[in-house]
C-alpha cells in the first residue's frame, strides 16, 4: 500500500525487542536506584584502565571528532553516547549560511522543515508539520530555560523568538520524545540553544544590516569575563522591515478585494535585549523581546488589504542558576525563574450585519505570567552508573485570555486562569561494559487540572571503534493548552474535557565514522500518536473545537553524510523518507511532505579569509486541507562570509532562493488561501565590527 510498507519488518522486530526492554524499565531503574542511592555521598569511579601511546594518540584525533551535547541527558557527553539522533549546528555555520533567525538554522537540518503563514514560522519533524499548530510539539529551550509559554505551549522560532542568532554559540538539536526529563511539549524533540559568554565577545561588537523589503536591522553587543571571575554579556538588537509592497492572493482576485492584492500589509519590527552575568557557582540571564508583524493574508475572515490586522508578541524571562559540584563529586544545580508572555491580535472586520458601516476592529489579548523552581543532582556511583534525580515546580499565576471589538466596545470572550503542576524524574546511564551503555530515565507529571502521567525512555548503546548503534524506546505527551481548552471566539467554542495527547516512539540508529574526514549516520523509526489533539468542526453548530479526534501512524528513514577537513572546507548531505498518516481514516497527514533533501556546503576560497556558503532544500509536495498539493520545491541559497580581511571586520553577503523558485506553504483553517506564497529571490548584507 505505501511505498515505505517494506520496511515494516525490519521495525515489527525492533519494536518487540524495545517493547521487551521497556517491561524491564521500571525494574532496572528501581534496582538501579535501590543500590545507588546509599553510595551517593562515598563512592567514586576508579581510574580506567591504561592504554597503549600509539592507542592514545589514535583515539584522541579520533575523539576530538565527535562533538558534545548538553540536552539530551541535562549533562555533558559525546553525541555517540546520547540516547538519541543528535544534530549540532555551529556558530561558525550560521554565519557562513547566513542564518538570520532560528527559523533558518532549522532550515537546514535533517528531517526538519519550516512553514510560513507569513506571520510566524511553523516547524515540522519527521512528517508532522499541521499547519499553525503553534510549535506546541517541540520544546524551545535557550540554555535549558524554557521558551515555551503558558497560553498557547508555542515554540518561537521566527524573528518574534526571544533569541539573536548572533548570540547563538551552538544549537542542539534532539530528535525523538524527551518527557522522561521535560515534561510536557518535548514530544518530536528538544531544541536547546547555548548563547555565548562574556568571553567569547571580549569586547564590543557592533553590527548593521540591510536587505530586501527596506529591511535594516542593527545590534550591539558587550562582553568580557574580568580578573575577579565576573563574566557579563549584554546585547540589544532592533529591526525593522517594511515587508512587501505588493501581495497577490488569487483567493481574493475580485474588484471588492482590490483584485487580490495586499498593499503594505507584510512589515515586521522588534527590540530585543539580552543580558547574563556569571560570578562563581550562580548565573543570571534574562532577555525581552516585543515584535509587531503585520498580517497580509485576511485570516479568520477580516478585512482584505489593510495595514491594521497585526500581531504583537511580547516575551520576557528572568533565570538564576546555581551550579556546584559538593562533597564526594556530586553535582547540585538549583534554578529560579520568572517568565511572562503577552499577545494582542488586531483583526479588521466588516460584519455582514453591518454592511456600509465603519469596519471595526477585534482584539485578542492573552497574558501568562509563572515562575518555577527545579532542583537536580547528579552523581557517578559505583563506576558504571551517572545517575540524575530530579524536581520540578511551575506556578502558571495567570493565564488571561479575551476578545472584544474596540470601538463600539462590546466584550465576548474573557477568562481568567490560574495552574500548577510538579514533577519528578529519574535517569541512570549504566555502563554494561566500556562500550555498551543502558540509559533509563522516567518522569512523573502532575497537574491540577488533569492529574498525572509517566514518561519513561529506555536507550541501548553500542560504541565498537569507529561505529555506534543505539536502539531507542521513549514516550511522552504534550498537555491541553488554555487556549485549546478555554477559548471562545469569532467561529471557536471552548472544550474544557480535553486530555493530553501521548506518543510513542521506536528509533534505530547505526553512525559510523569513514576515515578521518567523513561520518554517517541512518535511523529508521516508527511512532505512534493517541488522542492528537485537533481542531475540527463541529456538525451540531458548524464551530470550530478542539478534540481528542485523531491517531496518527508514521515510519521513516533519516539518511545524513557530513565530512570536515583541515582546509575549513565542510559539508553534509541529507534525506529524509517520511511517511505520517491518520490511522483512523489511512490517510496523509496535511503538510507531510514524503521526501526531504538538504545538502549544505562551506568552501573556503581564501583559507581562513574568505567562504562560500551553500545551502539547497528539497520538498516534495504536502497536502493542504483541501486535498490539494502544494507541488514540490528547491530552493538554494548562497552566502560569501569574509573574516579578517580587515582587522575587526566581518561581511556577509546572501542570495536567499537564489534562482526565484515559486512556491507556497499549506494554510490552515483561518485561511482561505489553499497555499500561502513565500518569498522569492531576496539579497541581505551583514557588517559586523569586533573592537
Amino acid at each position: 500500500m505505501s511505498h515505505l510498507r517494506q520496511f515494516n519488518s525490519v521495525f515489527f522486530t525492533f519494536c518487540v525487542l524495545l517493547r521487551m526492554m521497556r517491561s524491564v524499565a521500571f525494574f532496572v531503574v528501581a534496582f538501579g536506584v535501590s543500590r545507588l542511592l546509599p553510595a551517593f555521598a562515598q563512592s567514586e569511579r576508579p581510574p580506567a584502565p591504561a592504554l597503549s601511546a600509539a592507542s592514545v594518540a589514535e583515539e584522541s584525533i579520533f575523539l576530538q571528532e565527535i562533538p558534545s551535547v548538553y540536552g539530551a541527558s541535562k549533562y555533558e557527553q559525546k553525541v555517540t553516547e546520547a540516547p538519541s539522533s543528535v544534530t549540532i549546528i555551529t556558530s561558525e555555520e550560521i554565519k557562513k549560511y547566513g542564518c538570520r533567525t532560528l527559523a533558518d538554522v532549522l532550515q537546514s537540518v535533517n528531517g526538519f522543515y519550516v512553514t510560513s503563514d507569513r506571520n510566524y514560522g511553523y516547524v515540522g519533524v519527521r512528517g508532522f508539520g499541521r499547519p499553525a499548530d503553534y510549535n506546541t510539539r517541540v520544546l524551545l529551550l535557550v540554555d535549558g530555560h524554557r521558551i515555551n509559554d503558558n497560553v498557547y505551549d508555542s515554540a518561537t522560532i521566527g524573528t518574534e523568538a526571544p533569541i539573536d542568532v548572533d548570540l547563538i554559540d551552538r544549537v542542539e538539536i534532539i530528535r525523538g520524545p524527551s518527557s522522561s526529563l521535560y515534561g510536557t511539549n518535548a514530544f518530536f524533540g528538544v531544541i536547546n540553544i547555548i548563547t555565548k559568554r562574556g568571553r567569547d565577545i571580549k569586547g564590543w561588537e557592533i553590527s548593521s544590516e540591510a536587505g530586501s523589503f527596506a529591511s535594516y536591522k542593527g545590534r550591539l553587543t558587550y562582553g568580557n569575563k574580568f580578573s575577579n571571575g565576573i563574566e557579563f554579556l549584554f546585547s540589544s538588537s532592533f529591526y525593522d522591515s517594511h515587508g512587501h509592497h505588493r501581495l497577490f492572493f488569487k483567493e481574493f482576485n475580485d474588484p471588492a478585494t482590490n483584485n487580490g492584492i495586499a498593499h503594505n500589509g507584510d512589515d515586521d519590527q522588534f527590540p530585543h535585549f539580552f543580558g547574563k552575568l556569571s560570578f562563581r557557582d550562580f548565573t543570571l540571564q534574562g532577555s525581552f523581546i516585543s515584535r509587531e508583524k503585520g498580517i497580509p493574508t485576511a485570516p479568520y475572515g477580516t478585512v482584505f488589504n489593510t495595514t491594521r490586522t497585526r500581531s504583537v508578541d511580547e516575551r520576557a524571562y528572568v533565570d538564576l542558576v546555581y551550579n556546584t559540584e559538593l562533597a564526594n563529586h556530586l553535582n547540585l544545580t538549583a534554578k529560579l525563574y520568572y517568565d511572562r508572555y503577552a499577545y494582542r491580535g488586531d483583526f479588521l472586520y466588516q460584519y455582514p450585519d453591518k454592511e456600509g458601516s465603519s469596519p471595526v476592529l477585534n482584539q485578542d489579548h492573552q497574558l501568562g505570567e509563572w515562575w518555577g523552581s527545579e532542583l537536580e543532582l547528579s552523581k557517578r556511583v559505583f563506576a558504571k552508573h551517572l545517575v540524575t534525580l530530579g524536581a520540578e515546580y511551575r506556578d502558571n499565576f495567570r493565564q488571561d485570555q479575551r476578545n472584544a471589538d474596540q470601538e463600539p466596545f462590546s466584550l465576548y470572550f474573557k477568562d481568567q486562569r490560574n495552574s500548577r503542576l510538579w514533577a519528578l524524574y529519574l535517569q541512570d546511564e549504566f555502563s554494561i561494559l566500556d562500550n555498551l551503555i543502558l540509559n533509563a530515565g522516567i518522569r512523573y507529571d502532575y497537574y491540577d487540572s488533569f492529574g498525572g502521567t509517566t514518561s519513561p525512555r529506555l536507550a541501548l548503546i553500542y560504541n565498537w571503534h569507529k561505529t555506534t548503534a543505539k536502539l531507542l524506546y521513549g514516550e511522552a505527551f504534550r498537555a491541553p493548552t488554555v487556549y485549546e481548552q478555554y477559548y471562545s471566539g469569532t467561529g471557536l467554542k471552548a472544550n474544557p474535557h480535553l486530555e493530553p495527547e501521548r506518543i510513542s516512539t521506536y528509533e534505530l540508529i547505526v553512525e559510523q565514522y569513514l576515515g578521518p574526514h567523513l561520518r554517517a549516520s541512518l535511523a529508521g523509526y516508527y511512532y505512534t500518536i493517541h488522542g492528537l489533539i485537533s481542531q475540527v468542526s463541529d456538525p451540531t453548530d458548524g464551530l470550530l473545537v478542539y478534540t481528542n479526534a485523531e491517531d496518527v501512524e508514521a515510519r521513516g528513514l533519516e539518511l545524513q553524510l557530513e565530512g570536515h577537513w583541515a582546509s575549513d572546507l565542510e559539508g553534509r548531505f541529507g534525506y529524509a523518507l517520511q511517511e505520517a498518516e491518520d490511522q483512523r481514516r489511512r490517510k496523509q497527514l496535511t503538510n507531510s511532505p514524503h521526501h526531504v533533501l538538504k545538502w549544505n556546503l562551506i568552501y573556503p576560497l581564501i583559507p581562513d579569509k574568505l567562504f562560500l556558503g551553500i545551502e539547497a532544500r528539497y520538498l516534495s509536495d504536502r497536502l493542504t486541507l483541501t486535498g490539494k498539493t502544494t507541488g514540490s520545491h528547491f530552493v538554494t541559497n548562497l552566502t560569501l562570509f569574509g573574516q579578517q580581511l580587515i582587522n575587526g571586520v566581518e561581511v556577509t553577503a546572501s542570495v536567499f532562493n537564489l534562482f526565484d523558485e515559486r512556491y507556497g506553504d499549506p494554510g490552515s483553517t483561518e485561511h482561505r488561501q489553499n497555499v500561502i506564497t513565500q518569498d522569492g529571490r531576496t539579497f541581505w548584507i551583514k557588517l559586523k565590527h569586533s573592537f
